[in-house]
């Protein structure tokens, strides 16, 4: 079904007598009801909305919701969103879904500001600290690169892997980087000093393929990293002691994703079509089946709240016990939602509570290569060797929009922090600009001369992005 936000022309709608009262139900995101119904003036405005929702949800004074019914959003008065439904009767409750909006906005990526040199063979991952002042590159040169973001220069190589740098995570504290190479070895970085930590950690028999931190708010101290391997394995890794505490076997084939949710449990995506969700002693908690061939991708709603929770906008200062009510928050006494994407081309929603789907997504023509939450939780994006981006409802995975324009494979997407813009990594050599709310580009952005393999908008504050590929610059974006 289109869930494409429909644009309502006057004089396509009949508008009811202003003095007509109409029942309306207030329904979450999960298809709960605030309160059972409300008789209200058909001349009720979204202000209005906001102030009756904010009592009936005990909500913060200062949160600000949007309002849909059929997809198509309240913008004026109710009497504008009814005359939009010609199979609505007045006998008949009126139901408004709610979705609570961010309170900031971030400015549009639109220009480059700088390409940066130094890599000497293709950055093949590319991550910013929590707050945006340092980007970490890693590249086929063996080296990991820190960038100042506000001098655009470097700050340090880090020399210690023997192969490619495939993978690499900043811990939730932002003191230090897990990274991962193609020769299978991890190896910690104490980014005050700039050096490694000890020696490369050795273990897995083949290339790593991911590298996750467990949650601040489950580890204050984050003590512990987990690796993924193409030899199907994840080892977890003490910092501390700098030694392999507890290996999984976990897949008989290669480990294309792993991840570390804030309920506790890891969750591995396979060449073997399966998901397995494990707890940090090694023992299988699910497995999840559902997809015809290897899964590439996975992500959690929360990804982006374990990621800044133990932060806040405009504060470097590090607040550890803030993280699990954050996290808290954004789980809403739910369990955390999983979406997979596969080489069957399809999508799939889950819980790791069930070991099959609760709905499987279809549309992609080619193998889907990256899926991703919106920050809020309320949208998926997928990038896909069919050159397009889709994206999907967070919530029951409908299909909501299909965005078109590179002319190359979509490698990578990465969310503004706000929820409103993703930007897009290809083959084509470009970085694309997309706004969710017209669901169509917004900003062309070329400047590699090669494929672009990574891209991450910084997560607060959002003013930069950083984006690395195949002609081994590190490019910086800016609005």
């Amino acid at each position: 079904m289109d869930q494409t936000k429909k644009k309502i022309k006057p004089n396509q709608i009949t508008l009811l007598p202003p003095d007509t009262r109409v029942f309306v139900t207030l329904i979450n995101p999960y298809g709960e009801e605030a309160q059972k119904s409300l008789e209200l003036s058909v001349n009720t405005t979204k202000e209005e909305l906001q102030s009756i929702l904010q009592q009936l949800v005990k909500t913060e004074e200062d949160q600000v919701y949007s309002f849909f019914h059929n997809n198509i959003e309240l913008i004026d008065t109710l009497n504008q969103l009814i005359a939009s439904d010609p199979e609505y009767k007045l006998e008949n409750t009126f139901s408004l879904t709610y979705h609570p909006q961010s309170l900031f906005r971030i400015q549009p990526i639109t220009r480059q500001t700088a390409a940066l040199e130094g890599h000497e063979q293709p950055v093949l991952c590319v991550q910013f600290r929590t707050h945006g002042d340092v980007l970490a590159t890693g590249s086929g040169d063996t080296t990991i690169r820190l960038w100042d973001m506000l001098t655009e220069t470097p700050i340090a190589t880090l020399k210690g892997h023997k192969n490619w740098v495939l993978c690499l995570a900043w811990s939730p504290d932002c003191k230090y980087i897990a990274s991962g190479s193609h020769d299978g070895q991890v190896c910690i970085w104490d980014v005050e000093t700039n050096s490694l930590k000890g020696q490369p950690l050795i273990g897995h028999t083949k290339w790593v393929t991911s590298i996750a931190w467990q949650p601040m708010h489950l580890d204050e101290e984050c003590t512990l990293v987990a690796s993924s391997s193409k030899d199907g394995s994840v080892r977890i890794w003490s910092r501390i002691s700098l030694s392999c505490l507890i290996s999984i076997n976990a897949h008989q084939k290669a480990i294309t994703k792993m991840l570390w949710g804030g309920q506790g449990y890891i969750y591995t995506a396979s060449e073997d079509t399966t998901i397995g969700v494990w707890n940090k002693s090694g023992k299988r908690v699910q497995e999840l089946k559902g997809h015809g061939h290897w899964v590439n991708s996975i992500a959690l709603h929360t990804d982006y709240t374990i990621r800044c929770a133990c932060f806040s906008e405009g504060n470097t200062e590090i607040n550890r016990k803030q993280a699990k009510v954050i996290y808290d928050k954004m789980l809403n006494g739910k369990n955390e939602r999983l979406v997979s994407g596969s080489d069957d081309q399809t999508l799939m929603l889950w819980e790791y509570t069930s070991s099959k789907p609760k709905v499987r997504m279809t549309g992609h023509q080619q193998q889907v290569n990256h899926v991703q939450f919106s920050p809020d939780g309320r949208y998926i994006v997928s990038a896909s060797f069919d050159k397009s981006l889709r994206i999907w409802d967070g919530y029951n995975g409908n299909w909501i929009a299909t965005l078109r324009g590179h002319v190359g494979s979509v490698y990578q997407v990465s969310w503004s922090s706000d929820s409103r813009y993703m930007l897009s990594a290809s083959k084509d050599s470009t970085l694309k600009l997309w706004s969710l709310q017209k669901k169509k580009l917004a900003f062309d952005l070329p400047g590699h001369a090669d494929e672009v393999y990574a891209v991450d908008w910084a997560p607060i504050g959002g003013e930069k992005a950083g984006s690395g590929g195949k002609d081994r610059r590190v490019k910086i974006w800016r609005h």
